[in-house]
């Protein structure tokens, strides 16, 4: 009976290393794309799920937009990447009284967007109440964001007209790369304040969950899965 006992530990004690043994099969889906002020970009990069570089009057704005669902108020990235309403990395250009250069030596960018539909929905389920201050969906919220995959934009060449009004506070803070960040000069515009982003060069990562597949034609890494999160 002691032997039997013995043996069973043994047994079990054999199947947790076996299991802990396994490792699960990560990617990362890597493109690079160009861009001109008014165009935008996109790339579908996972089943289901397209980057999408969109082009504002200030420059651009980096979503995670879903292949198959009509476009809505919100996108994956957004909702992944708070502050809302506020200074972001997805905002590439002269929001936020950023200049043409802050804009730029913000680089790289780093971003969350949302795994798939079922993160989508329940951060946009929490959105109304992290935007009013609810300290309780504000928690939940920050805990989902927490666990969603990353992504970065760097910013490898640029065209810019700079600004000439003086570095806002906020841009200060984050802008500080512009001597390592590949950019060129418009001479031939005007001047004006806050300046403007006319060319992007960039590659961006973006992490993918266990299992998910990079799509075709984008370049696929192998990358370490995550450490799994608690769900509320």
């Amino acid at each position: 009976m002691k032997k039997l006992m013995v043996l069973a530990v043994v047994g079990y004690a054999g199947l947790l290393h076996g299991q802990a043994g396994k490792t699960q099969s990560c990617r990362r889906a890597v493109f690079e794309g160009d861009v001109r002020a008014g165009e935008g970009f996109e790339r579908v990069f996972a089943r289901g799920l397209k980057f999408y570089l969109e082009p504002l009057r200030s420059g651009w704005i980096v979503r995670v937009l879903a292949v198959d669902e009509p476009r809505g108020a919100h996108d994956y990235a957004g909702l992944a990447t708070p502050p809302y309403n506020s200074v972001s990395p997805l905002l590439i250009g002269t929001d936020w009284s950023f200049r043409a250069q802050d804009a730029v030596a913000w680089n790289p960018r780093r971003f969350r967007y949302a795994a798939d539909r079922g993160a989508f929905r329940r951060l946009a389920g929490l959105y109304d109440g992290v935007v009013a201050g609810d300290p309780g969906k504000s928690a939940i919220a920050a805990e989902l964001v927490s666990g969603q995959p990353e992504g970065v934009l760097t910013i490898l060449d640029a065209r810019i007209v700079p600004g000439i009004a003086d570095q806002a506070q906020m841009a200060a803070t984050v802008a500080s790369h512009l001597g390592t960040t590949p950019h060129s000069v418009d001479q031939a515009s005007t001047a004006s304040p806050l300046g403007r982003v006319e060319e992007l060069r960039f590659r961006v990562e973006l992490d993918m969950g266990p299992g998910v597949e990079v799509a075709k034609g984008v370049q696929a890494e192998k990358m370490q899965c995550p450490m799994p999160t608690a769900r509320r």
